[in-house]
């Protein structure tokens, strides 16, 4: 699986071939993936994606096949190390972040925890 990789954070393929097929149905090619670390969800902490068109002075910018990801300078404490990937199975598909900083989640795979 091929990826574009900080030290930080890490973005496959498959993810950045979903958020440009969502891209382009926005619309708008000046759209950027915000992934996010808010305060709750049933396990403390929990994800947040969503399109942006600006670009933060403290994000960090992940660009993986001509898509940017943006993670702010908050988040990232949270999400060192993590991938952060699109996964398709029998059940659903859905974005993933598989993050070795979570000590625990929730069963919707949405919220953490970490100590």
């Amino acid at each position: 699986m091929s990826e574009t990789q900080t030290a930080d954070f890490a973005v496959t393929e498959s993810a950045a071939r979903r958020v440009a097929e969502l891209i382009e149905a926005e619309g708008n090619p000046d759209l950027k993936l915000r992934v996010q670390v808010l305060g709750g969800g049933c396990s403390g902490f929990q994800y947040d994606f969503r399109f942006d068109s600006e670009v933060a002075e403290d994000d960090l910018i992940i660009e993986q096949d001509g898509v940017k990801v943006l993670v702010d300078s908050v988040s990232i404490e949270y999400l060192r190390g993590s991938q952060f990937d699109y996964v398709e199975e029998m059940i659903g598909s859905s974005f993933q972040v598989k993050n070795p900083n979570a000590t625990a989640s929730c069963g919707c795979g949405t919220s953490f925890s970490v100590m």
